[in-house]
């Protein structure tokens, strides 16, 4: 089962918490680690190796993109036909929207196709990044009147070790130069090393006796993260043609729950922490079954090319 190791590692960080072993001050330290150093490296190495010629790898990041602004738009009529209150529209949103793509997304890209996983999750990792970033900033800024510029968004994406690391592969593959040869066992030890440890980090923030106090609000946007987004992005998808591994690939990385830095955001706003932090949680959890089920029923009908084991 392709989505197994991934949420074993969370279930992993979820108990250690529990028991003590793995403190907040710890787990922010490791997160920062791996944030900074250990995945942008990965990203870097995964970008590099891909081949921008090919014209299936517009494709797919086309559907990403188009999908993002779709789900956005859709969510935020939604929420408005529902009559959310104004101050936590924004949050139900960017729950929906936004996927946790960039570790989470990864490592089950990693998982279900290898190295041509990680190559083709680079690229969409940097451009869907930057969009997210982008959107929750406009959302946020509409609905809690935060103060956040967009210049500072776009100064956020510029330094982001993600973004930067993805952007220095995509830049040697451009040039020609061949790729150093210790950069893919270099990437195949990192992923072995720092996507587990930042899997742990997500189960150790977790805060599961949070869940008691989700209300309708932080059920819906669940409910739009895990299924209306990925059949947004897959039905667009396949009408723009892509089948086989980039759109399993793409697939996986919006299927993800919600990005913890969306909480960030929203506690900077000044907006509901908990109303974030409940769709967070909520859809970690749930995603396990979500994922399983969507992987299943687009293996069944051969779209989205051969998972690993």
């Amino acid at each position: 089962m392709v989505s197994l190791p991934t949420f074993g590692w969370v279930v992993v960080g979820a108990f250690v918490a529990k028991t003590g072993w793995l403190s907040p001050q710890l787990n922010d330290q490791i997160s920062r680690l791996s944030f900074k150093f250990g995945l942008p490296l990965m990203l870097f190495a995964g970008a590099a190796g891909v081949d921008y010629s090919d014209a299936i790898t517009a494709t797919y990041l086309l559907a990403g993109v188009l999908a993002t602004l779709l789900v956005t738009l859709a969510s935020w009529a939604y929420s408005a036909w529902r009559r959310h209150p104004a101050r936590e529209r924004g949050i139900f949103v960017q729950g929906a929207f936004r996927s946790n793509l960039a570790i989470m997304g990864l490592a089950l890209c990693i998982s279900a196709y290898g190295e041509q996983g990680a190559q083709l999750a680079a690229l969409a990792v940097a451009v869907m990044t930057s969009l997210y970033n982008v959107l929750a900033v406009l959302v946020l800024n509409r609905t809690l009147g935060a103060s956040a510029a967009m210049s500072d968004a776009l100064l956020g994406v510029v330094r982001n070790p993600l973004i930067i690391g993805i952007a220095a592969g995509a830049a040697l593959s451009l040039s020609g130069l061949p790729v150093p040869a210790i950069v893919q066992p270099a990437s195949i030890w990192l992923s072995a090393l720092f996507l587990p440890l930042m899997l742990i980090c997500i189960g150790g923030a977790m805060k599961l006796s949070e869940l008691r106090y989700s209300g309708p609000l932080a059920w819906e946007s669940t409910f739009w993260r895990l299924v209306v987004a990925p059949v947004i992005t897959v039905a667009l998808a396949l009408v723009l043609g892509v089948r086989g591994e980039p759109l399993g690939v793409l697939f996986l990385l919006v299927a993800t729950p919600t990005a913890a830095s969306g909480y960030i955001m929203v506690v900077a706003a000044r907006g509901n922490g908990v109303l974030a932090a409940n769709i967070i949680v909520l859809t970690t959890v749930l995603s396990a079954i979500s994922l399983t089920i969507g992987l299943f029923l687009l293996s069944l009908f051969s779209v989205v090319g051969e998972l690993g084991v």
